[in-house]
């Protein structure tokens, strides 16, 4: 495996903010995610690992989709989050997740899954395509890989010259997880990491929540975003806090949105996957 030295900081911190923006932003992806697994053929009964779980969302709707005959495995390498992932699994009383602490490269777990599954953890990976080639040796013959990507590239399309609040938290954003190691372009690069690693071309799918409306609550997640930012912003000497001003930050998007007539368009995302062969 990839030296592991090598992967990418964690662009957005550990901290117990970061937890309840991990969890905004699964509400707003949620549908994004739910047609992703449709998409996939996650279904009843299955064996699924969920790799980076964090704070438990994706390990949640994989318990509804694989039922109670069905198992999920969540693994992260941040056991402090995983307790905030258990509490929230025993909180609507499912039996059937459970969450080991770990690097999903190093660790001793069966080759008996139905399906392996991860949401925006590839991007921190040293090496993506190595990872999925040996995550598939824990999957029995015909099981699924399916993994959900953000990449920065779109957000080109999306400067304007009536935007210019938005202009500068797309170049401050890009900056940091630049910075970071993150690979922004993980999206696009799914098919390549897939076919990199052995793997079956990948069927894809491009989705991007976006929003106008006063009350979007994408407006408070961005803000919480660059609140997680922070500290990297102000290590790498990209902005300082008082330039962000995150308490005011929500409240000046919606203005700018309102003004300008034009929508906010969160992180795309990329879904890729592919079944191996029977």
């Amino acid at each position: 495996m990839s030296n592991q030295s090598r992967d990418a900081e964690y662009t957005m911190g550990r901290s117990e903010s970061e937890t309840e923006r991990l969890i905004e932003q699964s509400q707003l992806y949620d549908g994004v995610t739910r047609r992703f697994f449709l998409r996939s053929g996650i279904a009843n009964g299955m064996k699924v690992l969920d790799v980076g779980s964090g704070a438990g969302d994706v390990a949640l709707t994989l318990a509804e989709f694989v039922g109670p005959k069905g198992n999920v495995v969540g693994v992260d390498v941040n056991p402090d989050i995983l307790k905030t992932a258990q509490d929230r699994v025993d909180a609507v009383g499912f039996t059937n997740v459970e969450f080991i602490s770990g690097d999903i490269r190093t660790l001793d777990l069966p080759n008996d899954f139905d399906a392996v599954v991860g949401r925006l953890v590839l991007m921190y990976m040293a090496d993506p395509a190595d990872a999925l080639r040996y995550l598939a040796t824990r999957l029995r013959p015909g099981g699924i890989v399916a993994f959900q990507e953000v990449d920065f590239t779109p957000y080109t399309a999306a400067l304007h010259p009536d935007t210019p609040l938005a202009n500068q938290l797309i170049e401050w954003g890009r900056t940091v997880f630049e910075r970071s190691g993150a690979h922004l372009e993980m999206g696009m690069d799914l098919y390549k990491a897939f076919v990199d690693a052995g793997l079956p071309e990948p069927t894809l799918h491009f989705e991007a929540p976006m929003g106008g409306h006063e009350d979007w609550p994408g407006y408070e997640y961005l803000a919480n975003s660059f609140r997680s930012l922070v500290p990297l912003m102000e290590a790498y000497g990209i902005a300082t806090a008082d330039e962000l001003d995150v308490d005011t930050l929500a409240g000046r998007i919606q203005a700018e949105v309102s003004a300008s007539k034009r929508p906010i368009m969160l992180p795309p995302h990329i879904t890729g996957y592919a079944s191996l062969a029977s």
